[in-house]
């Protein structure tokens, strides 16, 4: 015997994206239960580097990175690292990212990372003003600065790139870069602006605040480690380590790892994995930037934030398994070297890493399958806070059927 549904929607992952989904449901008139093995907001959503990328509508690699990548991955603390005994599991997916290369499918990412990017910002104002708390992002652009007079060309080609995509781009000298960041150093050449961007200043309250709201309208958490689930003609049935959950539908949006509950529940195995990502908390460092700033030739941000500054960046490939390497996580300080007039302080700093959900076409997957029963959120890869708002709305839809054809690009079915 089925026991009857205890909620409408379970939304398992109580990251970002969960909660602000979580939030839209319950707005919806749905009774909703909140799952999370940890606290709301402990996870990637935790120690992100807080910039709203919408600038960022390329997948996550392309074909120039090919001809860099053997000496990346020889250098341990490049932006790139392989854990070579990981290697076996992932080359899989690895095939599937270099197969996503080629023309036609690398450009059906681009469209799709493009039309959520568009609606993000919009998207995140909406939201952040109905909890009447708007100030926790800021709408000031953001800066990727080059030092090189070689990078110059290749900069110049991401502009040009950048503005076939109707992505807003500005050129910077370096006179303008430093009027408007005064601290950075004057070896810097120029930079590319992007006016349309912004950041949050404090991404771990930003989910707190959104689950405040959430539970005022209604939605229980319950912290619990999902371990796997069945449909049945009643609905969902989810095993925990705290026993049975039953509802009528469930949302998959635990980021990482929502790969085996998706094959649990559809039966569809997605070629989902990990990017691991690291940051260093300068809590210091109050006054150094206006605004996010990115490296082109680093290949690391650095966001001004309630609590100092946080450096961020790298993609390491080891599983959800290993630990952390976090002398990663303190490369950012000495990548921080040379980009400033005076080097950054590193009293109190503390370092973190966390796990990016990644499929090998850069795109989510947003949908609605199994006759409705289950939906699904997850796979931003670098773009989970950048992307939240906006796929809430969209699975606000999906809920009560009204998914438009623009939501095809990221179908589970695309696997």
């Amino acid at each position: 015997m089925v026991e009857a549904a205890e909620t409408d929607i379970a939304v398992v992952g109580a990251g970002i994206v969960g909660v602000a989904c979580a939030l839209q449901l319950a707005r919806q008139g749905r009774r909703v239960t909140l799952v999370d093995r940890q606290a709301p907001g402990l996870g990637a959503s935790f120690g992100n580097a807080g910039h709203l990328a919408t600038e960022q509508v390329f997948p996550i690699a392309d074909l120039a990175i090919l001809k860099r990548l053997p000496r990346m991955l020889l250098d341990p603390m490049g932006p790139l690292r392989l854990d070579w005994k990981y290697l076996p599991k992932v080359m899989p997916w690895f095939t599937r990212l270099l197969l996503n290369l080629r023309p036609a499918p690398f450009q059906r990412s681009v469209a799709g990372i493009r039309t959520l990017n568009e609606g993000s910002l919009g998207a995140w104002h909406r939201l952040l003003g109905s909890i009447g708390r708007s100030e926790l992002f800021q709408e000031d652009g953001s800066l990727l600065v080059f030092e090189k007079p070689e990078s110059r060309q290749a900069l110049e080609a991401l502009r040009t790139r950048m503005q076939q995509q109707a992505v807003p781009v500005d050129f910077w000298s370096a006179e303008t870069m430093r009027e408007a960041a005064p601290q950075l150093s004057p070896s810097l050449l120029g930079g590319l602006f992007f006016p349309c961007t912004g950041h949050f200043i404090d991404p771990y309250r930003v989910v707190c605040e959104l689950f405040e709201a959430a539970k005022a309208s209604g939605v229980r958490f319950v912290q619990a480690q999902v371990d796997g689930g069945q449909l049945h003609s009643a609905g969902v049935s989810l095993a925990s380590d705290q026993g049975m959950l039953n509802a009528r539908q469930v949302l998959v949006s635990c980021g990482a790892h929502s790969a085996k509950l998706t094959a649990a529940l559809t039966g569809k195995r997605v070629p989902l994995d990990t990017e691991r990502g690291y940051h260093l908390m300068l809590p210091g460092e109050h006054q150094r930037l206006p605004f996010a700033v990115t490296s082109l030739e680093r290949k690391f941000i650095m966001t001004p934030m309630a609590e100092g500054l946080r450096l961020a960046g790298t993609v390491e490939f080891a599983g959800l398994q290993a630990p952390p390497s976090m002398q990663r996580a303190w490369q950012l300080h000495r990548l921080s070297k040379g980009l400033f007039r005076h080097d950054l302080s590193v009293e109190g700093a503390t370092p973190w890493m966390g796990f990016r959900p990644s499929l090998p076409d850069s795109l989510p997957v947003i949908d609605r399958v199994c006759d409705g029963r289950v939906l699904l959120a997850f796979g931003h890869q670098h773009l989970g806070l950048t992307q939240a708002a906006v796929t809430a709305e969209w699975v606000g839809r999906l809920a009560e059927q009204a998914g438009g054809p623009e939501m095809g690009a990221y179908r589970l079915d695309r696997f």
